[in-house]
């Protein structure tokens, strides 16, 4: 194939299973078949299982929530720049089914929680001491770019094109905007999320380390 690679991963593990200490992270199928799904290589033919309790022992401080009133094709995108970013957890408010199609497998890696309304998710977040942020160029608020985030914190992003609900403005702890500096009034829900996701990853997580640039 002329633009990479015909085949994303590994075939059938070679030579001798692994065994002893550490050997109980590998999934038997894969080691058998192969592993050709969209994961980082330290990952290869362990299981979905053994993933996600090694993330859960690194994840970071931060959460994200989205308002699903309309279905939104972003969500899926969203989620899976918080599994890339290492999110706590990925909250979605309102319809609990969505479109998963832009996370490309990554929500079976990603904890996910559902809330009916925001005043639920907002009474969650506080009993977890994480305050709710939302990002909409709203008169007042804050500036991403020169503020300094909280380290432990939930992101709030509303639909594509209307923004956050009356609600979440109501319910949120403050609001922060994006600079922008073109004719459009806003950019993608699904882009502004990973800006204010990476925004967090630059002030607060270890990036002195291989595990920051592993791929």
């Amino acid at each position: 194939m002329p633009h990479g690679p015909p085949e994303v991963g590994v075939g059938p593990w070679e030579g001798p299973r692994p065994s002893g200490p550490g050997s109980e992270v590998y999934d038997e199928e894969l080691l058998a078949t192969g592993d050709r799904r969209n994961v980082v290589d330290r990952y290869r033919y362990w299981s979905m299982d053994a993933i996600v309790a090694d993330l859960d022992t690194r994840r970071h401080g931060f959460h994200v929530a989205i308002e699903n009133w309309q279905h939104d094709f972003n969500i899926g995108t969203i989620v899976r720049s918080a599994n890339a970013f290492l999110a706590a957890e990925v909250h979605i408010v309102g319809n609990r089914r969505w479109n998963r199609r832009g996370a490309m497998v990554t929500d079976r890696y990603q904890h996910v929680r559902h809330h009916p309304t925001v005043a639920e998710l907002h009474a969650h977040l506080a009993e977890i001491g994480v305050p709710l942020l939302g990002i909409d160029n709203l008169p007042g608020s804050a500036h991403l770019e020169t503020m300094d985030l909280p380290e432990r914190v939930c992101f709030l992003f509303g639909q594509e094109g209307p923004g956050l609900s009356e609600a979440a403005r109501e319910a949120c702890d403050g609001t922060f905007s994006i600079a922008q500096f073109g004719s459009t009034r806003s950019i993608n829900a699904s882009a502004a999320a990973a800006i204010a996701m990476h925004s967090w990853v630059r002030q607060h997580a270890d990036l002195g380390g291989d595990e920051a640039w592993r791929g």
